[in-house]
């Protein structure tokens, strides 16, 4: 494994093999693979187990892509889905976006991303004759897969799973699918990449989002209804995401940002074990400082600007508070009606899944070597925008 190759070259040798097919047809991710991956050798100080599981995390989004292409061929139809009114939950990490989209995923009307789907959006061939949607009764393959890697994770991370659940047929975040583009957010979250990040940065996001609506279109194909999405990265492109789904929905979740960060530092930081014997908690604590202030602040200037039907806020303490209030005003946001069967299912989705029912989350800034008071003066705009109270 600590010879495991992670070069240009063969990981499109081994897609090419994998997916049975050549031509990549868009090439626009050559430059943004190639940065990650002088990232990778020369920054993130990854250990071998690390260095196999990103090699295959690489060379499947690379089959994915392939695949993508064959089916679009095929099936024309793929780039006719209408994606109407599509709704995006977003908002810094750990501010309940998770607990919202949970909620949200027992409405029929509402399709969101499951984290088997998240891994394999394009569907397995059955045959090189075949590449239909599997309509008929049974299991999907790619949901073996999942449950493998479900595993895997539980092995590796445990505690993991108290801050932030990771389970294969669960609802997951659509961000997964920009690492298809090689411009996602995912590698730093989960390696030490600050060259690629930087660049990431400063790097137009319409073209990584004009591919993730064509993932989504794939998605539809397979299982139509309303796009459900959410992560905290399109808070950060909130002008993007407006630009490529104009018609779209956006519910925005607000929490104390010192609260917030403190959580997501502790969340990088077990992201980053996984892949490394080498974690700056310090480093981590800086990073997700910075990228916290730049997020609310860009978000403040989008909304400035952006037509004031298409967001909605809600703030963490009114959802823990009377999730159901505020899911009565999502609703109305979005045109639905909450028929008395879903709120029983959100009902009992609540009482299964209680707060802290995978185990504590604990964490301080101090541990981060975040200071208190510099950095809620640094949030104080944000605060004030949007009303957000201190915990």
């Amino acid at each position: 494994m600590a010879r495991t190759p992670l070069d240009e070259a063969s990981l499109l040798a081994a897609a090419r093999r994998t997916a049975e097919r050549e031509d990549f047809v868009d090439e626009s991710f050559r430059e943004p693979l190639r940065r990650l991956l002088a990232s990778l050798e020369t920054e993130a100080r990854l250990h071998p187990l690390g260095r196999m599981l990103v090699r295959q995390s690489l060379v499947r989004a690379l089959v994915n892509r392939l695949r993508l292409e064959e089916l679009s061929e095929r099936h024309p139809e793929i780039r006719e889905q209408r994606v109407t009114a599509p709704v995006f939950i977003v908002g810094l990490q750990r501010t309940g976006t998770t607990l919202l989209h949970r909620l949200l995923t027992c409405e029929p009307a509402l399709r969101p991303l499951l984290s088997w789907e998240a891994l394999n959006p394009a569907p397995f061939p059955a045959s090189r004759r075949l590449w239909e949607p599997r309509t008929r009764p049974g299991r999907d393959p790619r949901m073996r897969l999942a449950e493998t890697a479900e595993r895997g994770l539980r092995y590796l991370a445990p505690e993991f799973f108290a801050i932030h659940p990771v389970e294969a047929h669960a609802p997951e975040e659509d961000v997964l699918l920009l690492d298809l583009t090689f411009m996602s957010p995912t590698a730093d979250a989960t390696q030490r990449v600050p060259g690629y990040s930087a660049w990431l940065r400063d790097t137009d996001q319409r073209p990584t989002y004009r591919y993730f609506r064509r993932l989504i279109q794939l998605l539809l194909w397979q299982r139509p209804g309303r796009w459900l999405g959410k992560t905290p990265h399109h808070f950060e492109n909130l002008d993007v995401l407006l630009d490529v789904f104009p018609d779209a929905k956006i519910i925005q979740t607000h929490r104390d940002p010192l609260r917030v960060v403190a959580s997501f530092c502790s969340m990088m930081a077990h992201g980053r074990a996984i892949f490394s014997d080498h974690v700056d908690p310090r480093e981590v604590g800086a990073t997700l400082g910075d990228r916290a202030v730049r997020a609310v602040t860009r978000a403040i200037a989008v909304r400035e600007h952006a037509a004031s039907d298409s967001f909605l806020d809600v703030a963490y303490a009114d959802t823990l508070a009377d999730p159901f209030k505020e899911i009565r005003r999502i609703y109305d946001f979005l045109g639905l009606s909450l028929a008395p069967e879903t709120e029983a299912s959100m009902q009992r989705w609540l009482a299964e899944n209680p707060q802290d029912k995978r185990g504590v989350h604990r964490y301080r800034l101090e541990d981060f070597g975040l200071d208190r008071a510099e950095l809620d003066r640094r949030f104080e705009p944000y605060r004030s925008h949007f009303g957000v109270s201190r915990e």
